[in-house]
């Protein structure tokens, strides 16, 4: 499984960056959130059935509810910002982007967007 094209990219930039709850992961840090934080999984484990015309919104629109729990213990952790960044591969573009959530107890729920790229825009852009 080949990772995001523009998480690729910020990995040939960056081997992390941040500090403390604002930070992205070496790579060496990275990895699947069943597995590096199991208790995330299992407190977001309740299933809801989401139809694809209420979850395949993004922007201001977006229901933050609005999330497939199945999808949470195949994303990828790749850092936090209050709260974690996920890459999420069971959403694609055609151009092999992978949905990246923020995902959040403050919401509650997750922020999601189309790229790892579009996900760090919104989160660093004033």
């Amino acid at each position: 499984m080949n990772l995001p094209p523009s998480y690729r990219q910020f990995l040939l930039y960056s081997d992390g960056w941040g500090v403390e709850e604002y930070s992205l992961w070496p790579v060496a840090e990275v990895g699947w959130l069943r597995d590096v934080d199991p208790s995330t999984v299992e407190a977001w484990s309740s299933r809801d059935d989401v139809p694809d015309d209420l979850y395949f919104v993004y922007g201001e629109e977006q229901n933050h509810h609005a999330i497939r729990r199945e999808y949470l213990p195949d994303t990828l952790s790749v850092g936090l910002w209050d709260g974690d960044l996920l890459l999420n591969p069971h959403v694609m573009t055609p151009d092999g982007e992978w949905e990246a959530w923020l995902l959040a107890a403050w919401m509650p729920g997750a922020k999601r967007h189309r790229s790892f790229w579009g996900l760090m825009k919104d989160l660093c852009t004033p």
